[in-house]
């Protein structure tokens, strides 16, 4: 029994810090794509629906 509730608090506080850790990046993600919509350049001959052109470095990839 004693073995059960220590590995319960185990998962319990791995849990939180997944709950931690994935609410910093959707935060992170968050700022990214408002800096994203607010860096967008208008051009002529954008296709319909397009607002814009922007180009960046981002986790290693050209956007």
């Amino acid at each position: 029994m004693y073995d059960y509730a220590v590995a319960w608090e185990w998962m319990a506080f791995a849990v939180r810090w997944l709950h931690l850790i994935t609410a910093i990046a959707w935060i992170g993600s968050s700022f990214y794509f408002i800096a994203l919509d607010l860096g967008l350049t208008q051009r002529p001959g954008l296709p319909e629906g397009a607002y814009g052109e922007e180009w960046q470095v981002h986790g290693g990839g050209f956007y």
